[in-house]
């Protein structure tokens, strides 16, 4: 029981490593607060608050802590999945909406979720952040160019927040997943290519270990970032990628 009795906010909680990373939490004896912008048939209990919300609107993300801290009474960590694709694109075809988008989802939301979860770590003298970011902000492939900024940007603040908080004994961390076998991986694919194809062809084979990462993989890292295992680490960036950024 690595998380016992720790209050961790989950956000992408539905997605395919959010799911996997709620269930492991729960596991180590967390108590965790899954948000996204839909979680319907995500059943409450005593160790599993779900809430619903848009992290690109402060005032959602404000209400996000406080219900945690109402029903709770502390945050000793966050972890950022939240996230969105890119479908590989020329940059002279990537619209100035499609860009801001990205930039909003993948950048500026773990900004106000960070923002909104530190006084409250910072009152209990203690806590974890971790951001996940990409692989590709490492090794970029073509046509990901928002994407890649977005994930860029995110490692840049993971840092930059890793240093301001560590007086307080809180840790800022960021984990790149390699290509991983979730619904996400699709999103990826330009639009007239065959997901299938593009999979095998390409994903999987620029993993050097051979297989695509799974959600397993992520959930298991940020269970020792946030663990005490890691009590020491900070402004750490953690490729979980099978080699790929090599």
């Amino acid at each position: 029981m690595r998380l016992e009795n720790e209050v961790f906010v989950v956000t992408g909680a539905q997605g395919g490593m959010g799911k996997e990373t709620v269930k492991r939490f729960l596991e180590e004896g967390a108590i965790v607060v899954a948000v996204d912008l839909n979680v319907d048939g995500v059943e409450e209990s005593d160790q599993l608050l779900p809430i619903a919300a848009d992290l690109t609107k402060e005032e959602e993300v404000t209400n996000v802590f406080s219900t945690a801290v109402a029903n709770f009474n502390r945050i000793d960590g966050l972890v950022n999945l939240a996230g969105i694709a890119q479908p590989a694109t020329p940059i002279e075809e990537v619209s100035l909406a499609d860009w801001e988008k990205i930039i909003r989802v993948n950048a500026t939301a773990p900004f106000l979720t960070c923002r909104a979860a530190v006084p409250y770590m910072k009152k209990n003298r203690g806590g974890v952040i971790v951001n996940i970011a990409s692989i590709s902000m490492v090794r970029p492939r073509p046509g990901l160019n928002a994407y890649i900024a977005s994930k860029g940007a995110l490692v840049s603040f993971t840092q930059a927040l890793a240093i301001e908080l560590a007086e307080y004994g809180i840790r800022v961390n960021v984990v790149n997943p390699g290509p991983a076998d979730t619904d996400m991986l699709g999103g990826f694919t330009a639009k007239e290519q065959d997901f299938e194809i593009i999979k095998e062809s390409v994903f999987k084979k620029s993993v050097p270990m051979g297989r695509l990462i799974e959600p397993i993989d992520i959930a298991n890292s940020l269970v020792y970032l946030c663990s005490k295992e890691a009590s020491i680490v900070t402004g750490a960036v953690l490729n979980v990628d099978g080699g790929r950024g090599i």
